[in-house]
């Protein structure tokens, strides 16, 4: 399973201030999502930054469809070099546009170009028609599919009068394969001429730095939730599936696991609701019962975990081990290196912006801490 990924869907619960229900995207991001919305409005493009799980793409998608706009997504960890890139942008497109009109648009498009580009196929199941790359396109070939390709959603967003928001995850992976950054440079020049388009780049907070160069970006940042909005949530979430936490502190415990990452928070209410429910509702988690759910839970998504820890080298290892086993805002001290036998200088440094990058801890902003409450957990209890 992916970093960025949890396998539940998300609950909703009631707003006073909102008809129809608030969606967890939105608890205590109404601010970032009214600013998205203005952003796509006048057709600007957006860098939206924050660790896995904390509802970076549910985001702006909410916010696309606040604004009728068309979302294509690629998800850029995928994309291993450019014709890799072509196929995803293509099954992006695929998959959203595919009424009688914009086939007709395509079909035009694709008549237009030099011949050798691109090719249309019939899926089998049901002859939908289907945008391909051609096998084996040369270098130059490759380049100018690329370029093509990259204003096709323009064209199809100026003549069915709809905008259209290009959803780029994990953007700054490109790099690991576009040395000489060509096609980064090729995007961020679309970025800047589209009109019709905008572009949401998907990066931790870590990342924002190596972006900070291009021009015209909106940054958002999406830090943990406080624990008395999550804490409305997750009762008023729970209140009508007809549960309820025993006492206060039980809620307390669920919010010490969760510290603020709304996906964690999301699967472990549905862990909650699947022990408990189907049951008589007005039933009471005890501190017992969410404890035997806290465990389940980490069981389940051991194997996960392992495979965290297997990407990893061994620095980052052994620093994500010791954020988790003995907090700190400070592993750069002299005391803390010296208890956890860690390595001075660039080692150590090079490690923390490693898992900074990957969105497995926060910076100095937030005291360094693991940013996955439930991986430090899992680490907590099973690496002692």
């Amino acid at each position: 399973m992916p970093v960025n990924s949890h396998p539940y869907p998300s609950p909703t619960f009631a707003s006073p201030d909102l008809t129809p229900p608030l969606p967890i995207e939105l608890v205590g991001r109404f601010g970032e999502f009214q600013r998205i919305i203005q952003v796509l409005n006048r057709d600007g493009d957006l860098l939206i930054v924050g660790v896995p799980g904390s509802g970076r793409r549910r985001l702006i998608r909410l916010a696309a469809r606040q604004v009728s706009a068309f979302v294509l997504e690629v998800d850029c960890i995928r994309v291993t070099d450019g014709i890799r890139f072509i196929h995803l942008l293509c099954e992006s497109i695929n998959h959203r546009f595919n009424s009688r009109t914009a086939v007709h648009i395509i079909d035009q498009w694709i008549s237009q170009l030099e011949p050798g580009l691109f090719r249309r196929v019939l899926r089998p199941e049901d002859d939908t028609p289907l945008i391909k790359p051609i096998h084996d396109l040369s270098r130059e070939q490759l380049w100018a599919a690329f370029e093509c390709l990259l204003r096709l959603p323009q064209l199809l967003a100026e003549t069915l009068e709809r905008r259209v928001v290009l959803i780029l995850q994990s953007f700054p992976h490109i790099r690991t394969w576009d040395r000489d950054r060509q096609w980064e440079t090729l995007l961020r020049r679309e970025i800047k001429q589209q009109t019709h388009v905008s572009y949401a780049l998907v990066a931790t907070i870590a990342e924002t730095t190596i972006l900070s160069n291009m021009d015209n970006l909106d940054v958002v940042k999406l830090g943990p939730l406080a624990d008395d909005i999550l804490g409305d949530w997750v009762e008023a979430t729970l209140l009508e599936m007809g549960l309820s936490f025993a006492d206060h502190a039980t809620l307390i415990r669920f919010l010490e696991v969760v510290r603020g990452h709304a996906g964690d928070a999301v699967m472990l209410v549905r862990q909650l609701t699947r022990f408990m429910l189907p049951s008589t509702s007005g039933l009471k988690i005890s501190h017992q019962c969410l404890e035997q759910v806290i465990h389940d839970l980490l069981v389940d998504i051991s194997g996960t975990f392992e495979s965290f820890l297997l990407l990893l080298p061994a620095s980052q290892v052994q620093l994500l081990e010791c954020l988790s086993l003995d907090p700190t805002d400070k592993p750069q001290s002299k005391e803390y290196i010296q208890r956890h036998g860690l390595s001075r200088g660039g080692s150590l440094q090079g490690a923390l912006v490693g898992l900074q990058q990957k969105g497995l801890i926060y910076g100095a902003e937030y005291g360094y801490r693991v940013a996955l409450p439930l991986f430090s957990l899992w680490i907590q209890k099973y690496l002692k």
